[in-house]
């Protein structure tokens, strides 16, 4: 591979939270798809996030998923691979996917809001 089809792969297959959260505001269907567990789910996540812990993850525990829409996967941030096997286990069954670069982390980092499970706004206090 050279390095022109290296970095378009690398966009093809992953996203950052500007563009996803720009997404978002512009109302482009995705999935966004907390591959935590569920107690890290309800303690805190992105909001209209879907928790399926990526140990979970099959052709029966995904049969109510869209095909053809883009699938997000995240977990804690680059210390954590649970976006990568989320993401990897739902390519694997013919999603659209993208992995989402530093996860959460880097989602409170860029200032946007996460939620925890009472559906409360957990405001970051980070400058975006």
């Amino acid at each position: 591979m050279d390095q022109v089809a290296f970095y378009q792969a690398k966009l093809a297959w992953e996203t950052d939270s500007w563009d996803v959260y720009e997404s978002l505001q512009r109302g482009e269907a995705l999935i966004l798809v907390d591959g935590r567990s569920s107690d890290a789910y309800a303690r805190e996540t992105i909001p209209g996030a879907i928790n399926l812990p990526h140990r979970t993850i099959t052709a029966a525990s995904t049969a109510h998923l869209p095909k053809d829409q883009l699938l997000v996967a995240f977990c804690d941030g680059i210390g954590c691979n649970g976006s990568t096997r989320t993401a990897l286990k739902l390519a694997e069954l013919g999603f659209q996917v993208k992995e989402l670069m530093g996860g959460i982390d880097w989602w409170k980092r860029d200032g946007y809001a996460t939620t925890a499970a009472a559906g409360q706004q957990i405001v970051c206090g980070c400058e975006g």
